[in-house]
């Protein structure tokens, strides 16, 4: 097959810069191209691409600002291949990266895939710390790539393939963001296509650099998973309530505790006092082992909170998704 990179960017220059030297660090004699759009940014990456253009066989575009699915769909309209990869721009290649992809789809081919995402080692203690508390079992229970057997896989856009018989079929990515790449693997099923993780192929993923980033992005999550379970019923989980559950059950155990009653907290206390010793033991550094406490519980409340306030507009007071929460949708 012919592979498309499809690799939309919003004012994130240097981080091009990172993962097209790492492209040019591929090991593979697999026939690829990169397509990068630019998505209406005001630091252009333009530049960083003319750098690359005698080393790599990569495309150009940029557009009015849109969003990314719309970049990823724009993208893929755009490209020579027959077999598309999808990845953020935060996102780091491995040398083997391609031939982990192309031999699992050739042993078992799927019109979709998706893979996990791992901290490289140049990244900072903040970003091990939040990359560990997004995809360790304890947090998400393997949703994001942490395991084979999650039910149904639904790849995540940040390393995501796509055939071009499936994007044609459903579309490509709606206009709601985030939440897009579950929406669209829902409907790739509904089509009867069908989807698999391919663990070995991860990709180093940066993620975001402050706490404030990190819970605007996961509060955003909470806030539309709502949402996708109202547009498709069948894959409403009860497990999306975890998050909620822990955080009021955090609330409720402090308020005990200044209460007299004080074996709820010691709960809490032991979950924490696991995932410190998991991210110690996957990191090796204290201070990254203890900023994972802080990571999860950043996590936790950011899409647990988001999540009960979606779940109150649409459920509750029936409101229209893209009128109460205009921010989640792009036009």
């Amino acid at each position: 097959m012919f592979y498309s990179f499809i690799i939309p960017v919003y004012n994130r220059p240097d981080e091009t810069q990172e993962l097209l030297q790492s492209f040019e660090a591929l090991e593979t004699e697999i026939p690829f191209e990169i397509v990068i759009i630019e998505d209406g940014s005001t630091k252009s990456s333009k530049t960083v691409v003319e750098r690359y253009k005698d080393k790599l066989n990569i495309t150009y575009f940029f557009k009015e600002n849109s969003g990314p699915g719309d970049s990823r769909n724009f993208g893929m309209q755009n490209a020579k291949g027959d077999y598309f990869i999808i990845l953020d721009s935060d996102c780091i290649v491995p040398k083997d990266y391609l031939n982990k992809v192309d031999a699992s789809l050739n042993e078992d081919y799927v019109d979709c895939f998706g893979g996990p995402d791992a901290a490289h080692q140049s990244f900072t203690s903040l970003q091990k710390a939040i990359n560990f508390s997004m995809t360790s079992f304890i947090t998400t229970g393997g949703i994001r790539g942490g395991k084979k057997s999650v039910g149904k896989f639904q790849p995540r856009s940040f390393n995501m393939g796509l055939s071009k018989q499936a994007f044609e079929a459903s579309k490509g990515f709606g206009s709601i963001h985030p939440g897009e790449d579950p929406d669209l693997s829902i409907r790739l099923w509904n089509l009867g296509f069908k989807t698999k993780l391919i663990s070995e192929a991860w990709v180093y993923h940066k993620r975001r650099i402050s706490w404030k980033k990190f819970y605007t992005q996961v509060n955003k999550f909470g806030m539309v998973r709502p949402i996708l379970n109202k547009w498709h019923p069948s894959t409403k989980k009860v497990t999306y309530w975890f998050p909620s559950l822990f955080c009021l059950g955090f609330i409720a155990s402090i308020i005990g505790w200044l209460l007299g009653i004080k074996w709820i907290l010691f709960g809490y206390i032991a979950y924490f006092l696991i995932a410190f010793v998991s991210a110690l033991i996957s990191s090796k550094s204290i201070n990254v082992a203890i900023l994972s406490i802080m990571a999860i519980l950043v996590q936790f409340c950011g899409y647990g909170f988001g999540f009960l306030k979606s779940t109150i507009a649409i459920d509750l007071l029936k409101k229209n998704p893209e009128k109460q929460f205009p921010k989640l949708f792009f036009k």
